[in-house]
């Protein structure tokens, strides 16, 4: 098994196009990290300079203890998972699962072995000796990883293995891999843009953006103490809602006022940093649509958070309704009960939970407070 570590990487392209700068990264030995980002952010080429499928610019590259930057790919004990599969169709499941282990001329009754026993864990004994023309994109996937696993490497890089799917399938084979990361305890490194499949997985999450890492954390630290207004936006559906308001003082109380609202702000987020440079200054409040609540009792309790949202758009999820709406003029989007019974059309009266709201730099995008 074994750690990745990424010191002050670099990738160029033609000697001018800077698309990662210096990028700093540790991987833990049998942690699944994942990478995400909108596109073009420089996930895929970082994880392709760890496979040594890209010429690293500058900076080091180890795994385990060991330099890497000028080894081969087949030399790294690392196996790849694609977005495309990659598997040969005039090969039985068999033969695909096999073929790095013939190609190292191990005995047949070894890879016997090691075929069945990943077959065995990816429930594709019966498919052994079909064609992948003959699968469903499901099983082709299982396939492209139980060809890497048959390899036993010591780090499983995955490029967006799962977009090929439909959502059913999506969701089944997120449980899949995660089980077989616990099973074979192994290093994973896994890309995605899809922040369903970086939240429901990984150990932890490296958000990106424009070749930059904006934050390394946990899936539920990434969602409650974002670092910055892209973290924050990036991660949850529907995105966070950012309201630009004005910040003010009085006796010793600050408030956020926005449109012909004045919102009093909690003490753990006056306590979490002095307020005082941003006083009279614009700052983005940020504020999950999940807390908005409609419910008469919460509304109650907060009368001081409360605005009125003209409704124009109601969806109903099922357990939930979300309601599109403006305040002032920047679009607001509110998740409530569907039990709250709210149409396009009326002005739904919501108490703001500024326990769990932020504040953000205007201009820098910083968290002000978390």
């Amino acid at each position: 098994m074994a750690s990745i570590t990424l010191k002050n990487i670099k990738k160029t392209y033609d000697a001018k196009h800077t698309v990662i700068e210096n990028l700093n990264l540790e991987i833990k030995d049998k942690e699944f990290m994942i990478l995400v980002g909108p596109s073009g952010c420089g996930k895929s080429t970082t994880l392709r300079m760890i496979a040594g499928l890209e010429e690293i610019s500058g900076g080091e590259l180890l795994i385990g203890d060991r330099v890497v930057n000028d080894v081969a790919p087949k030399d790294r004990d690392i196996a790849m998972v694609f977005q495309s599969y990659a598997l040969y169709p005039h090969m039985s499941v068999y033969k695909n699962m096999a073929f790095a282990l013939k190609r190292k001329h191990e005995k047949q009754e070894e890879i016997d072995r090691k075929v069945h026993a990943a077959a065995k864990v990816l429930e594709l004994e019966e498919y052994l000796n079909r064609k992948p023309r003959a699968l469903s994109g499901g099983q082709r996937q299982r396939v492209a990883l139980g060809r890497a696993m048959v390899r036993q490497p010591s780090v499983f890089l995955l490029d967006e293995p799962l977009s090929n799917l439909d959502a059913k399938l999506r969701a089944e084979m997120r449980t899949q891999l995660k089980k077989l990361h616990q099973d074979l305890q192994t290093t994973f490194v896994y890309v995605t843009h899809d922040q369903t499949e970086a939240m429901t997985m990984a150990d932890r999450i490296v958000v990106m953006k424009d070749g930059v890492i904006q934050q390394v954390d946990t899936p539920q630290n990434l969602y409650n103490h974002p670092s910055n207004q892209f973290v924050a936006g990036f991660i949850g559906t529907p995105q966070m809602n950012f309201i630009d308001a004005k910040l003010a003082a009085e006796s010793g109380r600050y408030f956020v006022c926005f449109d012909a609202y004045r919102i009093p702000l909690p003490d753990r987020m006056v306590k979490a940093r002095d307020l005082a440079d941003y006083t009279g200054q614009t700052v983005v409040l940020g504020v999950r649509p999940e807390d908005f609540h409609g419910e008469a009792e919460y509304r109650l309790k907060t009368q001081r958070n409360l605005i009125h949202l003209p409704v124009d758009q109601a969806e109903m999820m099922g357990a939930e309704i979300y309601l599109y709406g403006e305040i002032g003029k920047t679009p607001v989007v509110a998740k409530i009960p569907s039990a709250e019974p709210v149409a396009a059309g009326d002005t739904a009266a919501l108490a703001l939970d500024m326990q769990a709201a932020h504040l953000f730099d205007k201009r820098t995008g910083d968290a002000i407070t978390d």
